[in-house]
């Protein structure tokens, strides 16, 4: 039986950072490079307190986040030795449902609608496996984790960890 993995979409697959902080540029006139971003939590990444509320409500905003570099051909490639399901707490920004959606037809075509998940809690997710970049997903997981690397998580050591995609195939190799 092909064991399952659960793959996060923003900050995993979307690169999220990249989006808001061009976003955040045009839109502020603040540029923020992501190097500065080390160690922060994500409500302290920009000044304003409601800013990624206020950005992620322009329509559109989900629908063009850049695809994360490695991703594409690393699901194609995870694909070959395990079922993989797009997870995402997508619930928190209803508007964002339409949008995801869209953009995951765009760019993971090959991702059945049948491996898609939108939820608001991912402790409900029952894979062998999860990557995912936040702690509070990773932490009530019951199988194996992969912390893909953020800004927000480079300060926490308790889960394994992977800096890019290249890495997370490295780990899965050894476990098929």
């Amino acid at each position: 039986m092909r064991k399952s993995i659960a793959i996060d979409m923003d900050g995993v697959i979307a690169d999220e950072v990249v989006q808001l902080l061009t976003y955040y540029e045009k839109h502020y006139g603040i540029k923020i490079h992501p190097d500065e971003l080390s160690g922060r939590s994500e409500e302290n990444v920009v000044p304003e307190k409601d800013a990624y509320g206020k950005l992620s409500a322009i329509p559109g905003y989900f629908r063009s986040t850049p695809v994360m570099e490695g991703a594409v051909d690393a699901v194609k490639k995870l694909m070959e030795s395990f079922d993989v399901y797009i997870v995402s707490a997508a619930m928190q920004y209803p508007h964002s449902l339409s949008q995801k959606l869209e953009w995951l037809g765009e760019h993971f075509p090959f991702i059945s609608w049948r491996n898609i998940i939108f939820c608001g809690d991912k402790s409900i997710i029952g894979t062998d496996y999860m990557i995912d970049d936040h702690i509070k997903n990773l932490d009530h997981f019951k199988g194996k984790t992969i912390m893909f690397n953020a800004f927000h998580n480079v300060n926490h050591t308790h889960h394994q960890r992977a800096n890019n995609w290249d890495e997370v195939l490295e780990l899965m190799a050894k476990e098929v």
